[in-house]
């Protein structure tokens, strides 16, 4: 029986497009946790210290993905456009996380059924989940 292999081209196409927003996550979670301001998130800096660190350890992941396939890894990373009121800067993670959960969730589709590709989409997965988790604790600090 045949397996599905990996889809080394669209995994680096997607990947491609997830790896800038990790570090745009870990980037923008890092400018939170320092510049977050107001005796109720006081308790958050810390919490979003430890995100960006998860953050950037899993784009080291993802990196290492895309050089082992054969890809290049960014050079850059866009904005973040934080705002400077902790409801604001709340509020911005949890969409900022969103959108980087959907690209990852977007790479799924190219990975196969081989021994190397259920690696990548289970790192993905995982990877998801824990950024799932983080958007879950903003949200109950959203709610106050």
């Amino acid at each position: 029986m045949d397996k599905d292999p990996l889809d080394v081209d669209l995994a680096l196409d997607r990947l491609g497009i997830a790896l800038p927003l990790q570090l745009r996550s870990a980037a923008a979670y890092t400018i939170a946790a320092a510049s977050i301001t107001g005796f109720e998130y006081l308790g958050l800096t810390e919490l979003l210290w430890r995100f960006a660190q998860a953050d950037l350890d899993d784009a080291r992941r993802l990196t290492e993905k895309i050089v082992m396939l054969g890809g290049s890894p960014v050079e850059s990373v866009g904005g973040f456009g934080l705002p400077t009121d902790g409801p604001g800067i709340v509020g911005r993670l949890i969409e900022l996380e969103r959108e980087a959960i959907e690209a990852l969730q977007e790479t799924i589709p190219a990975t196969g059924h081989t021994g190397d590709s259920e690696a990548l989409e289970h790192r993905l997965e995982h990877i998801i989940m824990r950024k799932q988790e983080q958007v879950d604790t903003l949200l109950r600090a959203q709610r106050g």
